[in-house]
């Protein structure tokens, strides 16, 4: 092969792997940022683990304090009509108030939303309006 058909693949072989690495360092952040919302992710679960079998009051709202803190807030949805797309309804209370029926009377389990993405719903108790009361 001449000295300039050589010299000219040389160049086209270094020019093709350096495209090839700058596309390859273009990729990389996409990576890095995936891996870290994974291991986010896993934090925040594991968080959630520990919050449901913490015994102290203060241990729950630390967790419940550095959730909120990296945008994972706690849902209680007392007093907030029932939304079976975002709770999950663990029992009924009777009650013969009508304004009550549907309402959440109370949350058994604490659900939690990752800015705005549900990741648990919360179990609650709603009340449904007794047989006979007046509607």
């Amino acid at each position: 092969m001449p000295t300039g058909q050589l010299s000219a693949q040389l160049i086209a072989d270094a020019v093709a792997e350096g495209e090839r690495e700058a596309a390859a360092a273009a990729e990389a952040p996409d990576i890095g940022l995936e891996r870290l919302r994974d291991e986010r992710a896993a934090l925040i679960q594991l968080c959630l683990y520990a919050l449901d079998r913490a015994r102290s009051g203060g241990v729950v709202e630390r967790l419940e304090a550095g959730l909120a803190g990296v945008g994972v807030s706690a849902m209680r949805p007392d007093g907030e009509p029932f939304d079976p797309a975002s709770h999950e309804a663990g029992g009924t209370v009777s009650t013969a108030d009508s304004s009550l029926d549907g309402v959440v009377a109370e949350t058994e389990v604490v659900g939690f939303s990752d800015g705005g993405t549900l990741l648990r719903a919360p179990i609650v108790t709603v009340y449904k309006l007794r047989d006979g009361s007046p509607a």
